[in-house]
């Protein structure tokens, strides 16, 4: 669903007895990138200090020793495809919410991408908006009322401060290769581990010499 919320705002559960408070509610905007910082710092390691890491450590969030997330801004991606920035206003109540691109619904009104059995990330399956479509989430969680600035006095100082985010963003990525390429997830079997001889690989563990097919 690209960038909208249904796509995005989904709950986690976490359970820690002696750690974390039981039946708490946590009502701010997290990641699951916050889970490599706060793995991280919960075995005590240090973060890699040579490039940006997007995530936050969640312990005091959910610990309650703060009340506010980390994160001002959050960039919701469509594949490699930046579709939408979030920026959690820290001295108001304000969530806004800015979406650059969104996929083209398929029928047309769904909500959702059911004729094309996945929504695309870009070309013609995509609407791009300029200026962005805007949303406060936290009077507009349902994203069914796009502000405009005859609407909302603050439309264009939000969309100036979060182009700006946009930017700034930017220039902290790096290109790497692709992880998820279809040479990366195609099946090697060269680098399967094979007791016997390929493709009948078998392993005689404790007298058991049964055949094993992996």
């Amino acid at each position: 669903m690209g960038g909208w919320e249904g796509g995005i705002r989904v709950p986690g559960i976490l359970r820690w007895p002696g750690v974390l408070p039981a039946g708490v509610v946590v009502d701010e905007p997290t990641s699951l990138m916050d889970i490599y910082p706060t793995v991280t710092h919960l075995g005590g390691g240090v973060l890699p200090q040579d490039r940006v890491i997007d995530g936050r450590n969640l312990m005091p969030l959910l610990q309650g020793e703060v009340q506010h997330s980390e994160h001002e801004f959050m960039f919701h991606y469509c594949g490699t495809f930046l579709h939408a920035v979030r920026w959690h206003q820290k001295d108001s109540e304000a969530l806004w919410k800015a979406h650059y691109v969104t996929p083209v619904f398929h029928p047309e009104g769904s909500g959702a991408c059911y004729g094309r059995g996945i929504c695309p990330c870009f070309g013609e399956g995509v609407t791009h908006h300029d200026p962005p479509l805007l949303f406060d989430l936290a009077r507009d969680p349902a994203e069914a009322k796009p502000l405009s600035p005859d609407t909302e006095s603050l439309f264009n100082t939000v969309i100036n401060k979060l182009d700006r985010a946009v930017a700034e963003h930017r220039r902290t990525l790096v290109p790497v290769p692709q992880q998820l390429s279809l040479y990366n997830i195609m099946w090697k079997p060269w680098l399967q581990p094979c007791c016997g001889t390929f493709p009948l690989c078998w392993c005689d563990k404790e007298g058991d010499s049964a055949l094993t097919f992996i």
